[in-house]
């Protein structure tokens, strides 16, 4: 496997042992690409296993012709929550792949109940659709910890709700810079204690403990609703949780490739 040094900005990550030699396997594959606001990321699924990761720019795919060469890539995803750069567009065309765009107008296996489709984050979609996969006929509860902090509800009937709208951790450490003269940006990595004992501390505590509070909120509301609930966390940043919590919770950080995943397999088997 080439290093990430050959990819500028891009890191390439083998997931846990699956070992997957395309010159040696006639099987197919899929390729599913999410971009997000901070970064994009590219993956390899053999059926329903993540092969290859790879993370990098929003801006452009430098690593897709490597993809392409290294894994017999049948169809590919994509899902988009910016406007396509003209560069990503003009990769996407040098493809000979069948490739399905996901919008607001694409089949999906779970009935969307969202009053504005066409505004709806095609990341949130897929990541109730990816919970709702790996945990059907449950009600569900998907939360994930980006750039954006995102609260999904999914119930037993396979019926997504809406949800919620939060800044992420980045966005209030950089908003209370911006926004409060005297107050530093600092990073969300040091000491974490009760009660902050220096601005730098206070702002970290406030901001991480605060979203855990408001996460842990979240939850408890909707338990009292569906004392079934069951709880999905992604993305990029981690929180502790009390005991009670944490035998609901179910973390994977891949969720919203699975959902793409799923989306993509689905709108095949539908032809």
């Amino acid at each position: 496997m080439k290093s990430s040094k050959e990819f500028p900005g891009f890191i390439v990550r083998p997931i846990f042992f699956l070992a997957y030699f395309a010159a040696q396997k006639d099987e197919k594959v899929n390729l599913v690409i999410d971009i997000g606001n901070t970064v994009a990321k590219l993956a390899i699924f053999d059926h329903e296993d993540i092969v290859e990761i790879i993370r990098g720019s929003n801006h452009s795919l430098d690593c897709l012709p490597m993809l392409c060469n290294k894994y017999p890539i049948e169809r590919m995803i994509i899902a988009s929550v910016i406007t396509l750069s003209n560069t990503i567009k003009r990769q996407l065309k040098k493809v000979d792949i069948p490739i399905l765009e996901l919008t607001h107008k694409t089949p999906v296996p779970i009935q969307n109940m969202y009053k504005t489709p066409e505004t709806l984050g095609m990341d949130r979609l897929a990541a109730v659709v990816g919970a709702n996969y790996l945990c059907p006929d449950k009600n569900l509860l998907v939360i994930d910890a980006g750039t954006a902090l995102t609260y999904e509800f999914i119930d037993a009937q396979g019926r997504y709700w809406g949800g919620n709208i939060s800044p992420g951790i980045y966005i209030r450490f950089k908003t209370l810079n911006a926004c409060c003269d005297k107050l530093p940006l600092i990073e969300k990595g040091g000491d974490l204690p009760e009660f902050g004992y220096s601005t730098e501390t206070a702002i970290r505590a406030g901001v991480i403990k605060g979203i855990e509070f408001e996460i842990m909120g979240y939850i408890r509301l909707m338990q009292k609703k569906y004392p079934d609930l069951l709880v999905f966390l992604t993305g990029g940043d981690k929180f502790s949780f009390d005991t009670n919590l944490k035998s609901i919770i179910f973390a994977d950080r891949f969720l919203v490739l699975k959902g793409l995943n799923r989306i993509l397999n689905y709108n095949v088997t539908k032809k």
